[in-house]
């Protein structure tokens, strides 16, 4: 599927395997030249409706390595939607862990929910803890609010809001996409 997709597109494709199987996804990723991953907990431990997930970074970074796929990128969420950090820490000091102990190539802010849009400061805080590290807003953005977030963000992951009824499982509204890429292209100029 991801090599259909790769080769049907012009933008980078990234691949996640769900809860957090940061190593199939990064296998997958080199086997179909996918040039990132996603990885929902790659430091720290978050409890989750289903238990604890503990970053495994280092054997994320070492398996990389070891099959030869430095160059596809890990994209790591902070404070992941879904799930709370046993850790009370703040979310910049928990960012600059991940960029500097995890070794995440850019940052995933997400809502506490699918859907949900992080609070512009926090997507600000973030941006301005970790610099030049590219910062990604996961979750919640729509026509109506992406404006507030494009000075403090790198990109953009959408799904819940591009969809039919605004239904994460739904197929996607390509009239909704289109308007969301227009208003987007319009504030960027």
């Amino acid at each position: 599927i991801a090599t259909r997709i790769r080769d049907r597109v012009d933008i980078p494709v990234g691949i996640n395997v769900l809860r957090n199987d940061a190593i199939s996804a990064i296998a997958i990723a080199h086997a179909v030249g996918g040039r990132f991953i996603r990885v929902n907990v790659l430091t720290e431990a978050y409890v989750i409706d289903q238990g604890i997930i503990s970053g495994r970074a280092y054997e994320v970074l070492r398996y990389r390595s070891i099959i030869g796929a430095g160059d596809v990128m890990i994209f790591a969420d902070v404070h992941v939607k879904h799930a709370y950090p046993l850790l009370h820490r703040s979310i910049e000091d928990s960012a600059l862990d991940m960029v500097h102990r995890g070794l995440a190539d850019a940052l995933i802010v997400t809502g506490r929910r699918t859907g949900m849009p992080p609070d512009v400061s926090t997507v600000a805080s973030v941006k301005k803890a970790v610099g030049d590290v590219p910062v990604i807003v996961g979750s919640g953005i729509t026509e109506d609010n992406v404006g507030g977030y494009v000075d403090y963000c790198d990109g953009f992951i959408v799904g819940t809001s591009v969809k039919r009824g605004r239904v994460t499982l739904n197929p996607v509204d390509r009239i909704l996409a289109r308007r969301l890429v227009k208003k987007l292209r319009d504030l960027l100029g």
